[in-house]
């Protein structure tokens, strides 16, 4: 058995964290204009936030076509792969999921295995880097998509945005009809139903700024308290280092018993959210999927109760 791990370029995953973990990365489309960008490879983080300042015209975004995603495919049955899992973006937010299960369905020369990640940025690439991961330690298919499900249980998510507009105009907000966020200048709370659709909803908002942030702080605090696992939290950033270093310093102070990273909102996702937005998700960590020796763990040690947020 030879297993690939595929993930959209969504996961804003680094190249060294590719490389070191055995997986491959599909761009997904932006349409600007009449171009087509490809997210990560002609159109980069601080470009894409710098053109949207200014634009006239603001982007859309597609997802990898079926004959895409088999250019991809085709790639792994040349190289031998007897079994490929494909880890995407939110089918609440993309079609991308829907292509990947056209091609599962038909596809004699290679085992497909879609991994529906619910969300986007560091929680999907969380979980394709437990998979690649876990395929490095000798995994079989049964105890990785085990594992994936069980990660994707355990993952929550906050994040701000300056205002709604984005988010309405690419239809990604399924309660917009409920907030009026740049009219009532308030700072909307979001998160997402991991565990359900995958989709985008604000659930609360503030006055300011700050009270919004206090007001995540205390629903992390509560969500991680006794918790059966040891958590990692990624907090990331839309082109705003500034408010990214200030959660980052808080956080690491305030949950030292927390491993926290940091990472990027891209052009896919940028242009839906806008720039500024700021946000956190955190799961199980994923290192406790192994035992001290590095080895995975059984099924039978796994089973995370899921997240009631």
């Amino acid at each position: 058995m030879k297993i690939g791990v595929l993930t959209d370029s969504s996961a804003y995953l680094t190249p060294q964290q590719c490389a070191d973990n055995g997986i491959k990365v599909i761009p997904i489309p932006i349409i600007w204009n009449k171009q087509v960008y490809h997210d990560m490879v002609n159109i980069g983080f601080h470009e894409f936030y710098e053109k949207l300042a200014t634009a006239s015209t603001l982007p859309s975004t597609s997802q990898p076509s079926i004959g895409d995603i088999q250019k991809y495919v085709d790639s792994y049955v040349e190289a031998g792969y007897t079994d490929l899992i494909i880890v995407t973006i939110s089918s609440g937010l993309s079609g991308f999921y829907d292509n990947v299960l056209s091609i599962a369905k038909t596809e004699k020369r290679i085992n497909i295995h879609p991994f529906d990640s619910k969300i986007t940025c560091a929680g999907q690439a969380n979980a394709a880097l437990l998979a690649g991961k876990l395929v490095k330690k000798g995994a079989d298919i049964d105890l990785i998509m085990h594992d994936l499900e069980d990660l994707r249980n355990t993952t929550d998510v906050r994040f701000v945005v300056d205002n709604l507009q984005h988010l309405k105009r690419t239809g990604r907000l399924s309660n917009a009809a409920s907030f009026v966020g740049s009219l009532l200048r308030i700072t909307p709370i979001l998160s997402m139903d991991v565990q359900d659709k995958g989709k985008i909803s604000a659930i609360s908002k503030e006055r300011k700024y700050q009270r919004a942030y206090n007001r995540i702080q205390q629903d992390f605090t509560k969500l991680i308290t006794d918790l059966p696992y040891p958590v990692q939290l990624t907090i990331f950033h839309a082109d705003d280092i500034e408010r990214e270093t200030a959660w980052l310093e808080d956080y690491e102070e305030k949950f030292p018993q927390v491993e926290i990273n940091s990472s990027i909102i891209g052009p896919v996702v940028g242009t839906h959210v806008g720039q500024h937005t700021i946000a956190m998700i955190w799961s199980r960590n994923i290192n406790s999927y192994f035992d001290q020796d590095g080895q995975p763990l059984p099924a039978s040690e796994i089973h995370s109760p899921i997240v009631e947020d």
